[in-house]
């Protein structure tokens, strides 16, 4: 089996031979199935989710850690914790649907707010 994917070095053709020989059956089908020469055993591994951060390098484990720890912890429960951590790694990662559900929560703060001088001036008599 040659390798076509990225030049490899008598070394590391070995090596991934050796690596290939030492897996399971059913591992070995996978590779085979994409084909041994696209495998790549020496690929980096991808950022861990806590490790992503946000443009000041912030962790989203930090964030998170950080809202909770202003909230009274009265208040929420483990659902509401996975909504923040969710929420986080969306916003992190840029993703759509929650720039989407965050641009919205404050929107919608803001009519809230709106809403409430509006009230407290009326009852005022202005």
């Amino acid at each position: 089996m040659e390798d076509k994917g990225r030049d490899l070095s008598p070394e590391e053709a070995e090596r991934k031979r050796a690596i290939f020989e030492s897996m399971s059956a059913r591992s070995r089908r996978r590779v085979e199935k994409m084909g041994f020469d696209n495998w790549d055993p020496f690929q980096e591994p991808k950022d861990p989710i806590d490790i992503r951060g946000d443009k000041q390098k912030r962790t989203t484990q930090m964030l998170v850690r950080r809202f909770l720890q202003t909230t009274d912890s009265e208040k929420y429960g483990n659902a509401y914790a996975r909504g923040v951590l969710e929420l986080c790694l969306g916003i992190i990662n840029d993703d759509e649907r929650y720039i989407g559900m965050f641009d919205f929560a404050c929107w919608y703060r803001e009519l809230l707010e709106e809403d409430a001088k509006r009230e407290a001036m009326m009852r005022e008599g202005r």
